[in-house]
C-alpha cells in the first residue's frame, strides 16, 4: 500500500487538476456586434484560476497574506468562435507548466462541449513589499510536487 501526504491526497495535484466553472454571459460582457468583447475573455480567465487556487488549497487572500504574489507577466488567447448573451459558458483551467519563478496556467471556454477560445497565462512569483521575484513558497511547491508523485498509478489493494 502507498502512503500518502493527506494533503496532497485531498488537493490531489495542482499540475495535473483540472477545475471547471459555469459562467452566464451577462448583457455587459457583449459589445455592439452581440458577442463577448474580447478583453473580457482575460477576466473570464482569472475567474477560473481563482476557483483553480481554491481547490487546490490556496486563494489569492492566503498568498498575500504570506507575502507573496502572482500577477500575470504574459497571456495570449486563441479566439475560435465568438460567445453570445446568455450563452452557459464551460470554463476549465490548469497549471500547465511551472518552472522557477514561473506558473503558467491554462483555459478554455466552450458551449456545450465546442471549443471557443483557449489561451494561457504566464505568472511570476513575487514579494508583495518589493514587487521582486521570489522563490515560491515550500508549500505551494509540494503542491506542484505532489503532483508528479499522483500522477504514477499505483496499486492500493
Amino acid at each position: 500500500m502507498v502512503e500518502r501526504c493527506p494533503l496532497i491526497f485531498d488537493i490531489l495535484l495542482f499540475a495535473m487538476r483540472k477545475t471547471t466553472l459555469q459562467y452566464r454571459v451577462p448583457y455587459a460582457d457583449t459589445d455592439q456586434m452581440g458577442v463577448v468583447y474580447y478583453g473580457n475573455y482575460l477576466t473570464i480567465f482569472e475567474r477560473a484560476r481563482n476557483e483553480l487556487m481554491r481547490e487546490c488549497g490556496y486563494t489569492y487572500k492566503q498568498c498575500e497574506a504570506e507575502g507573496w504574489a502572482l500577477p500575470v507577466t504574459h497571456a495570449e488567447v486563441n479566439y475560435r468562435r465568438p460567445a453570445r448573451y446568455d450563452d452557459l459558458l464551460e470554463v476549465t483551467a490548469w497549471c500547465r507548466a511551472h518552472k522557477g519563478v514561473r506558473l503558467e496556467i491554462a483555459c478554455e471556454v466552450r458551449v456545450n462541449g465546442e471549443l471557443l477560445v483557449d489561451g494561457f497565462t504566464r505568472h511570476c512569483f513575487v514579494s508583495t513589499t518589493t514587487f521582486h521575484p521570489i522563490p515560491p513558497p515550500e508549500k505551494f511547491i509540494a503542491i506542484l510536487d505532489g503532483a508528479d508523485s499522483e500522477a504514477e498509478p499505483s496499486s492500493t489493494k
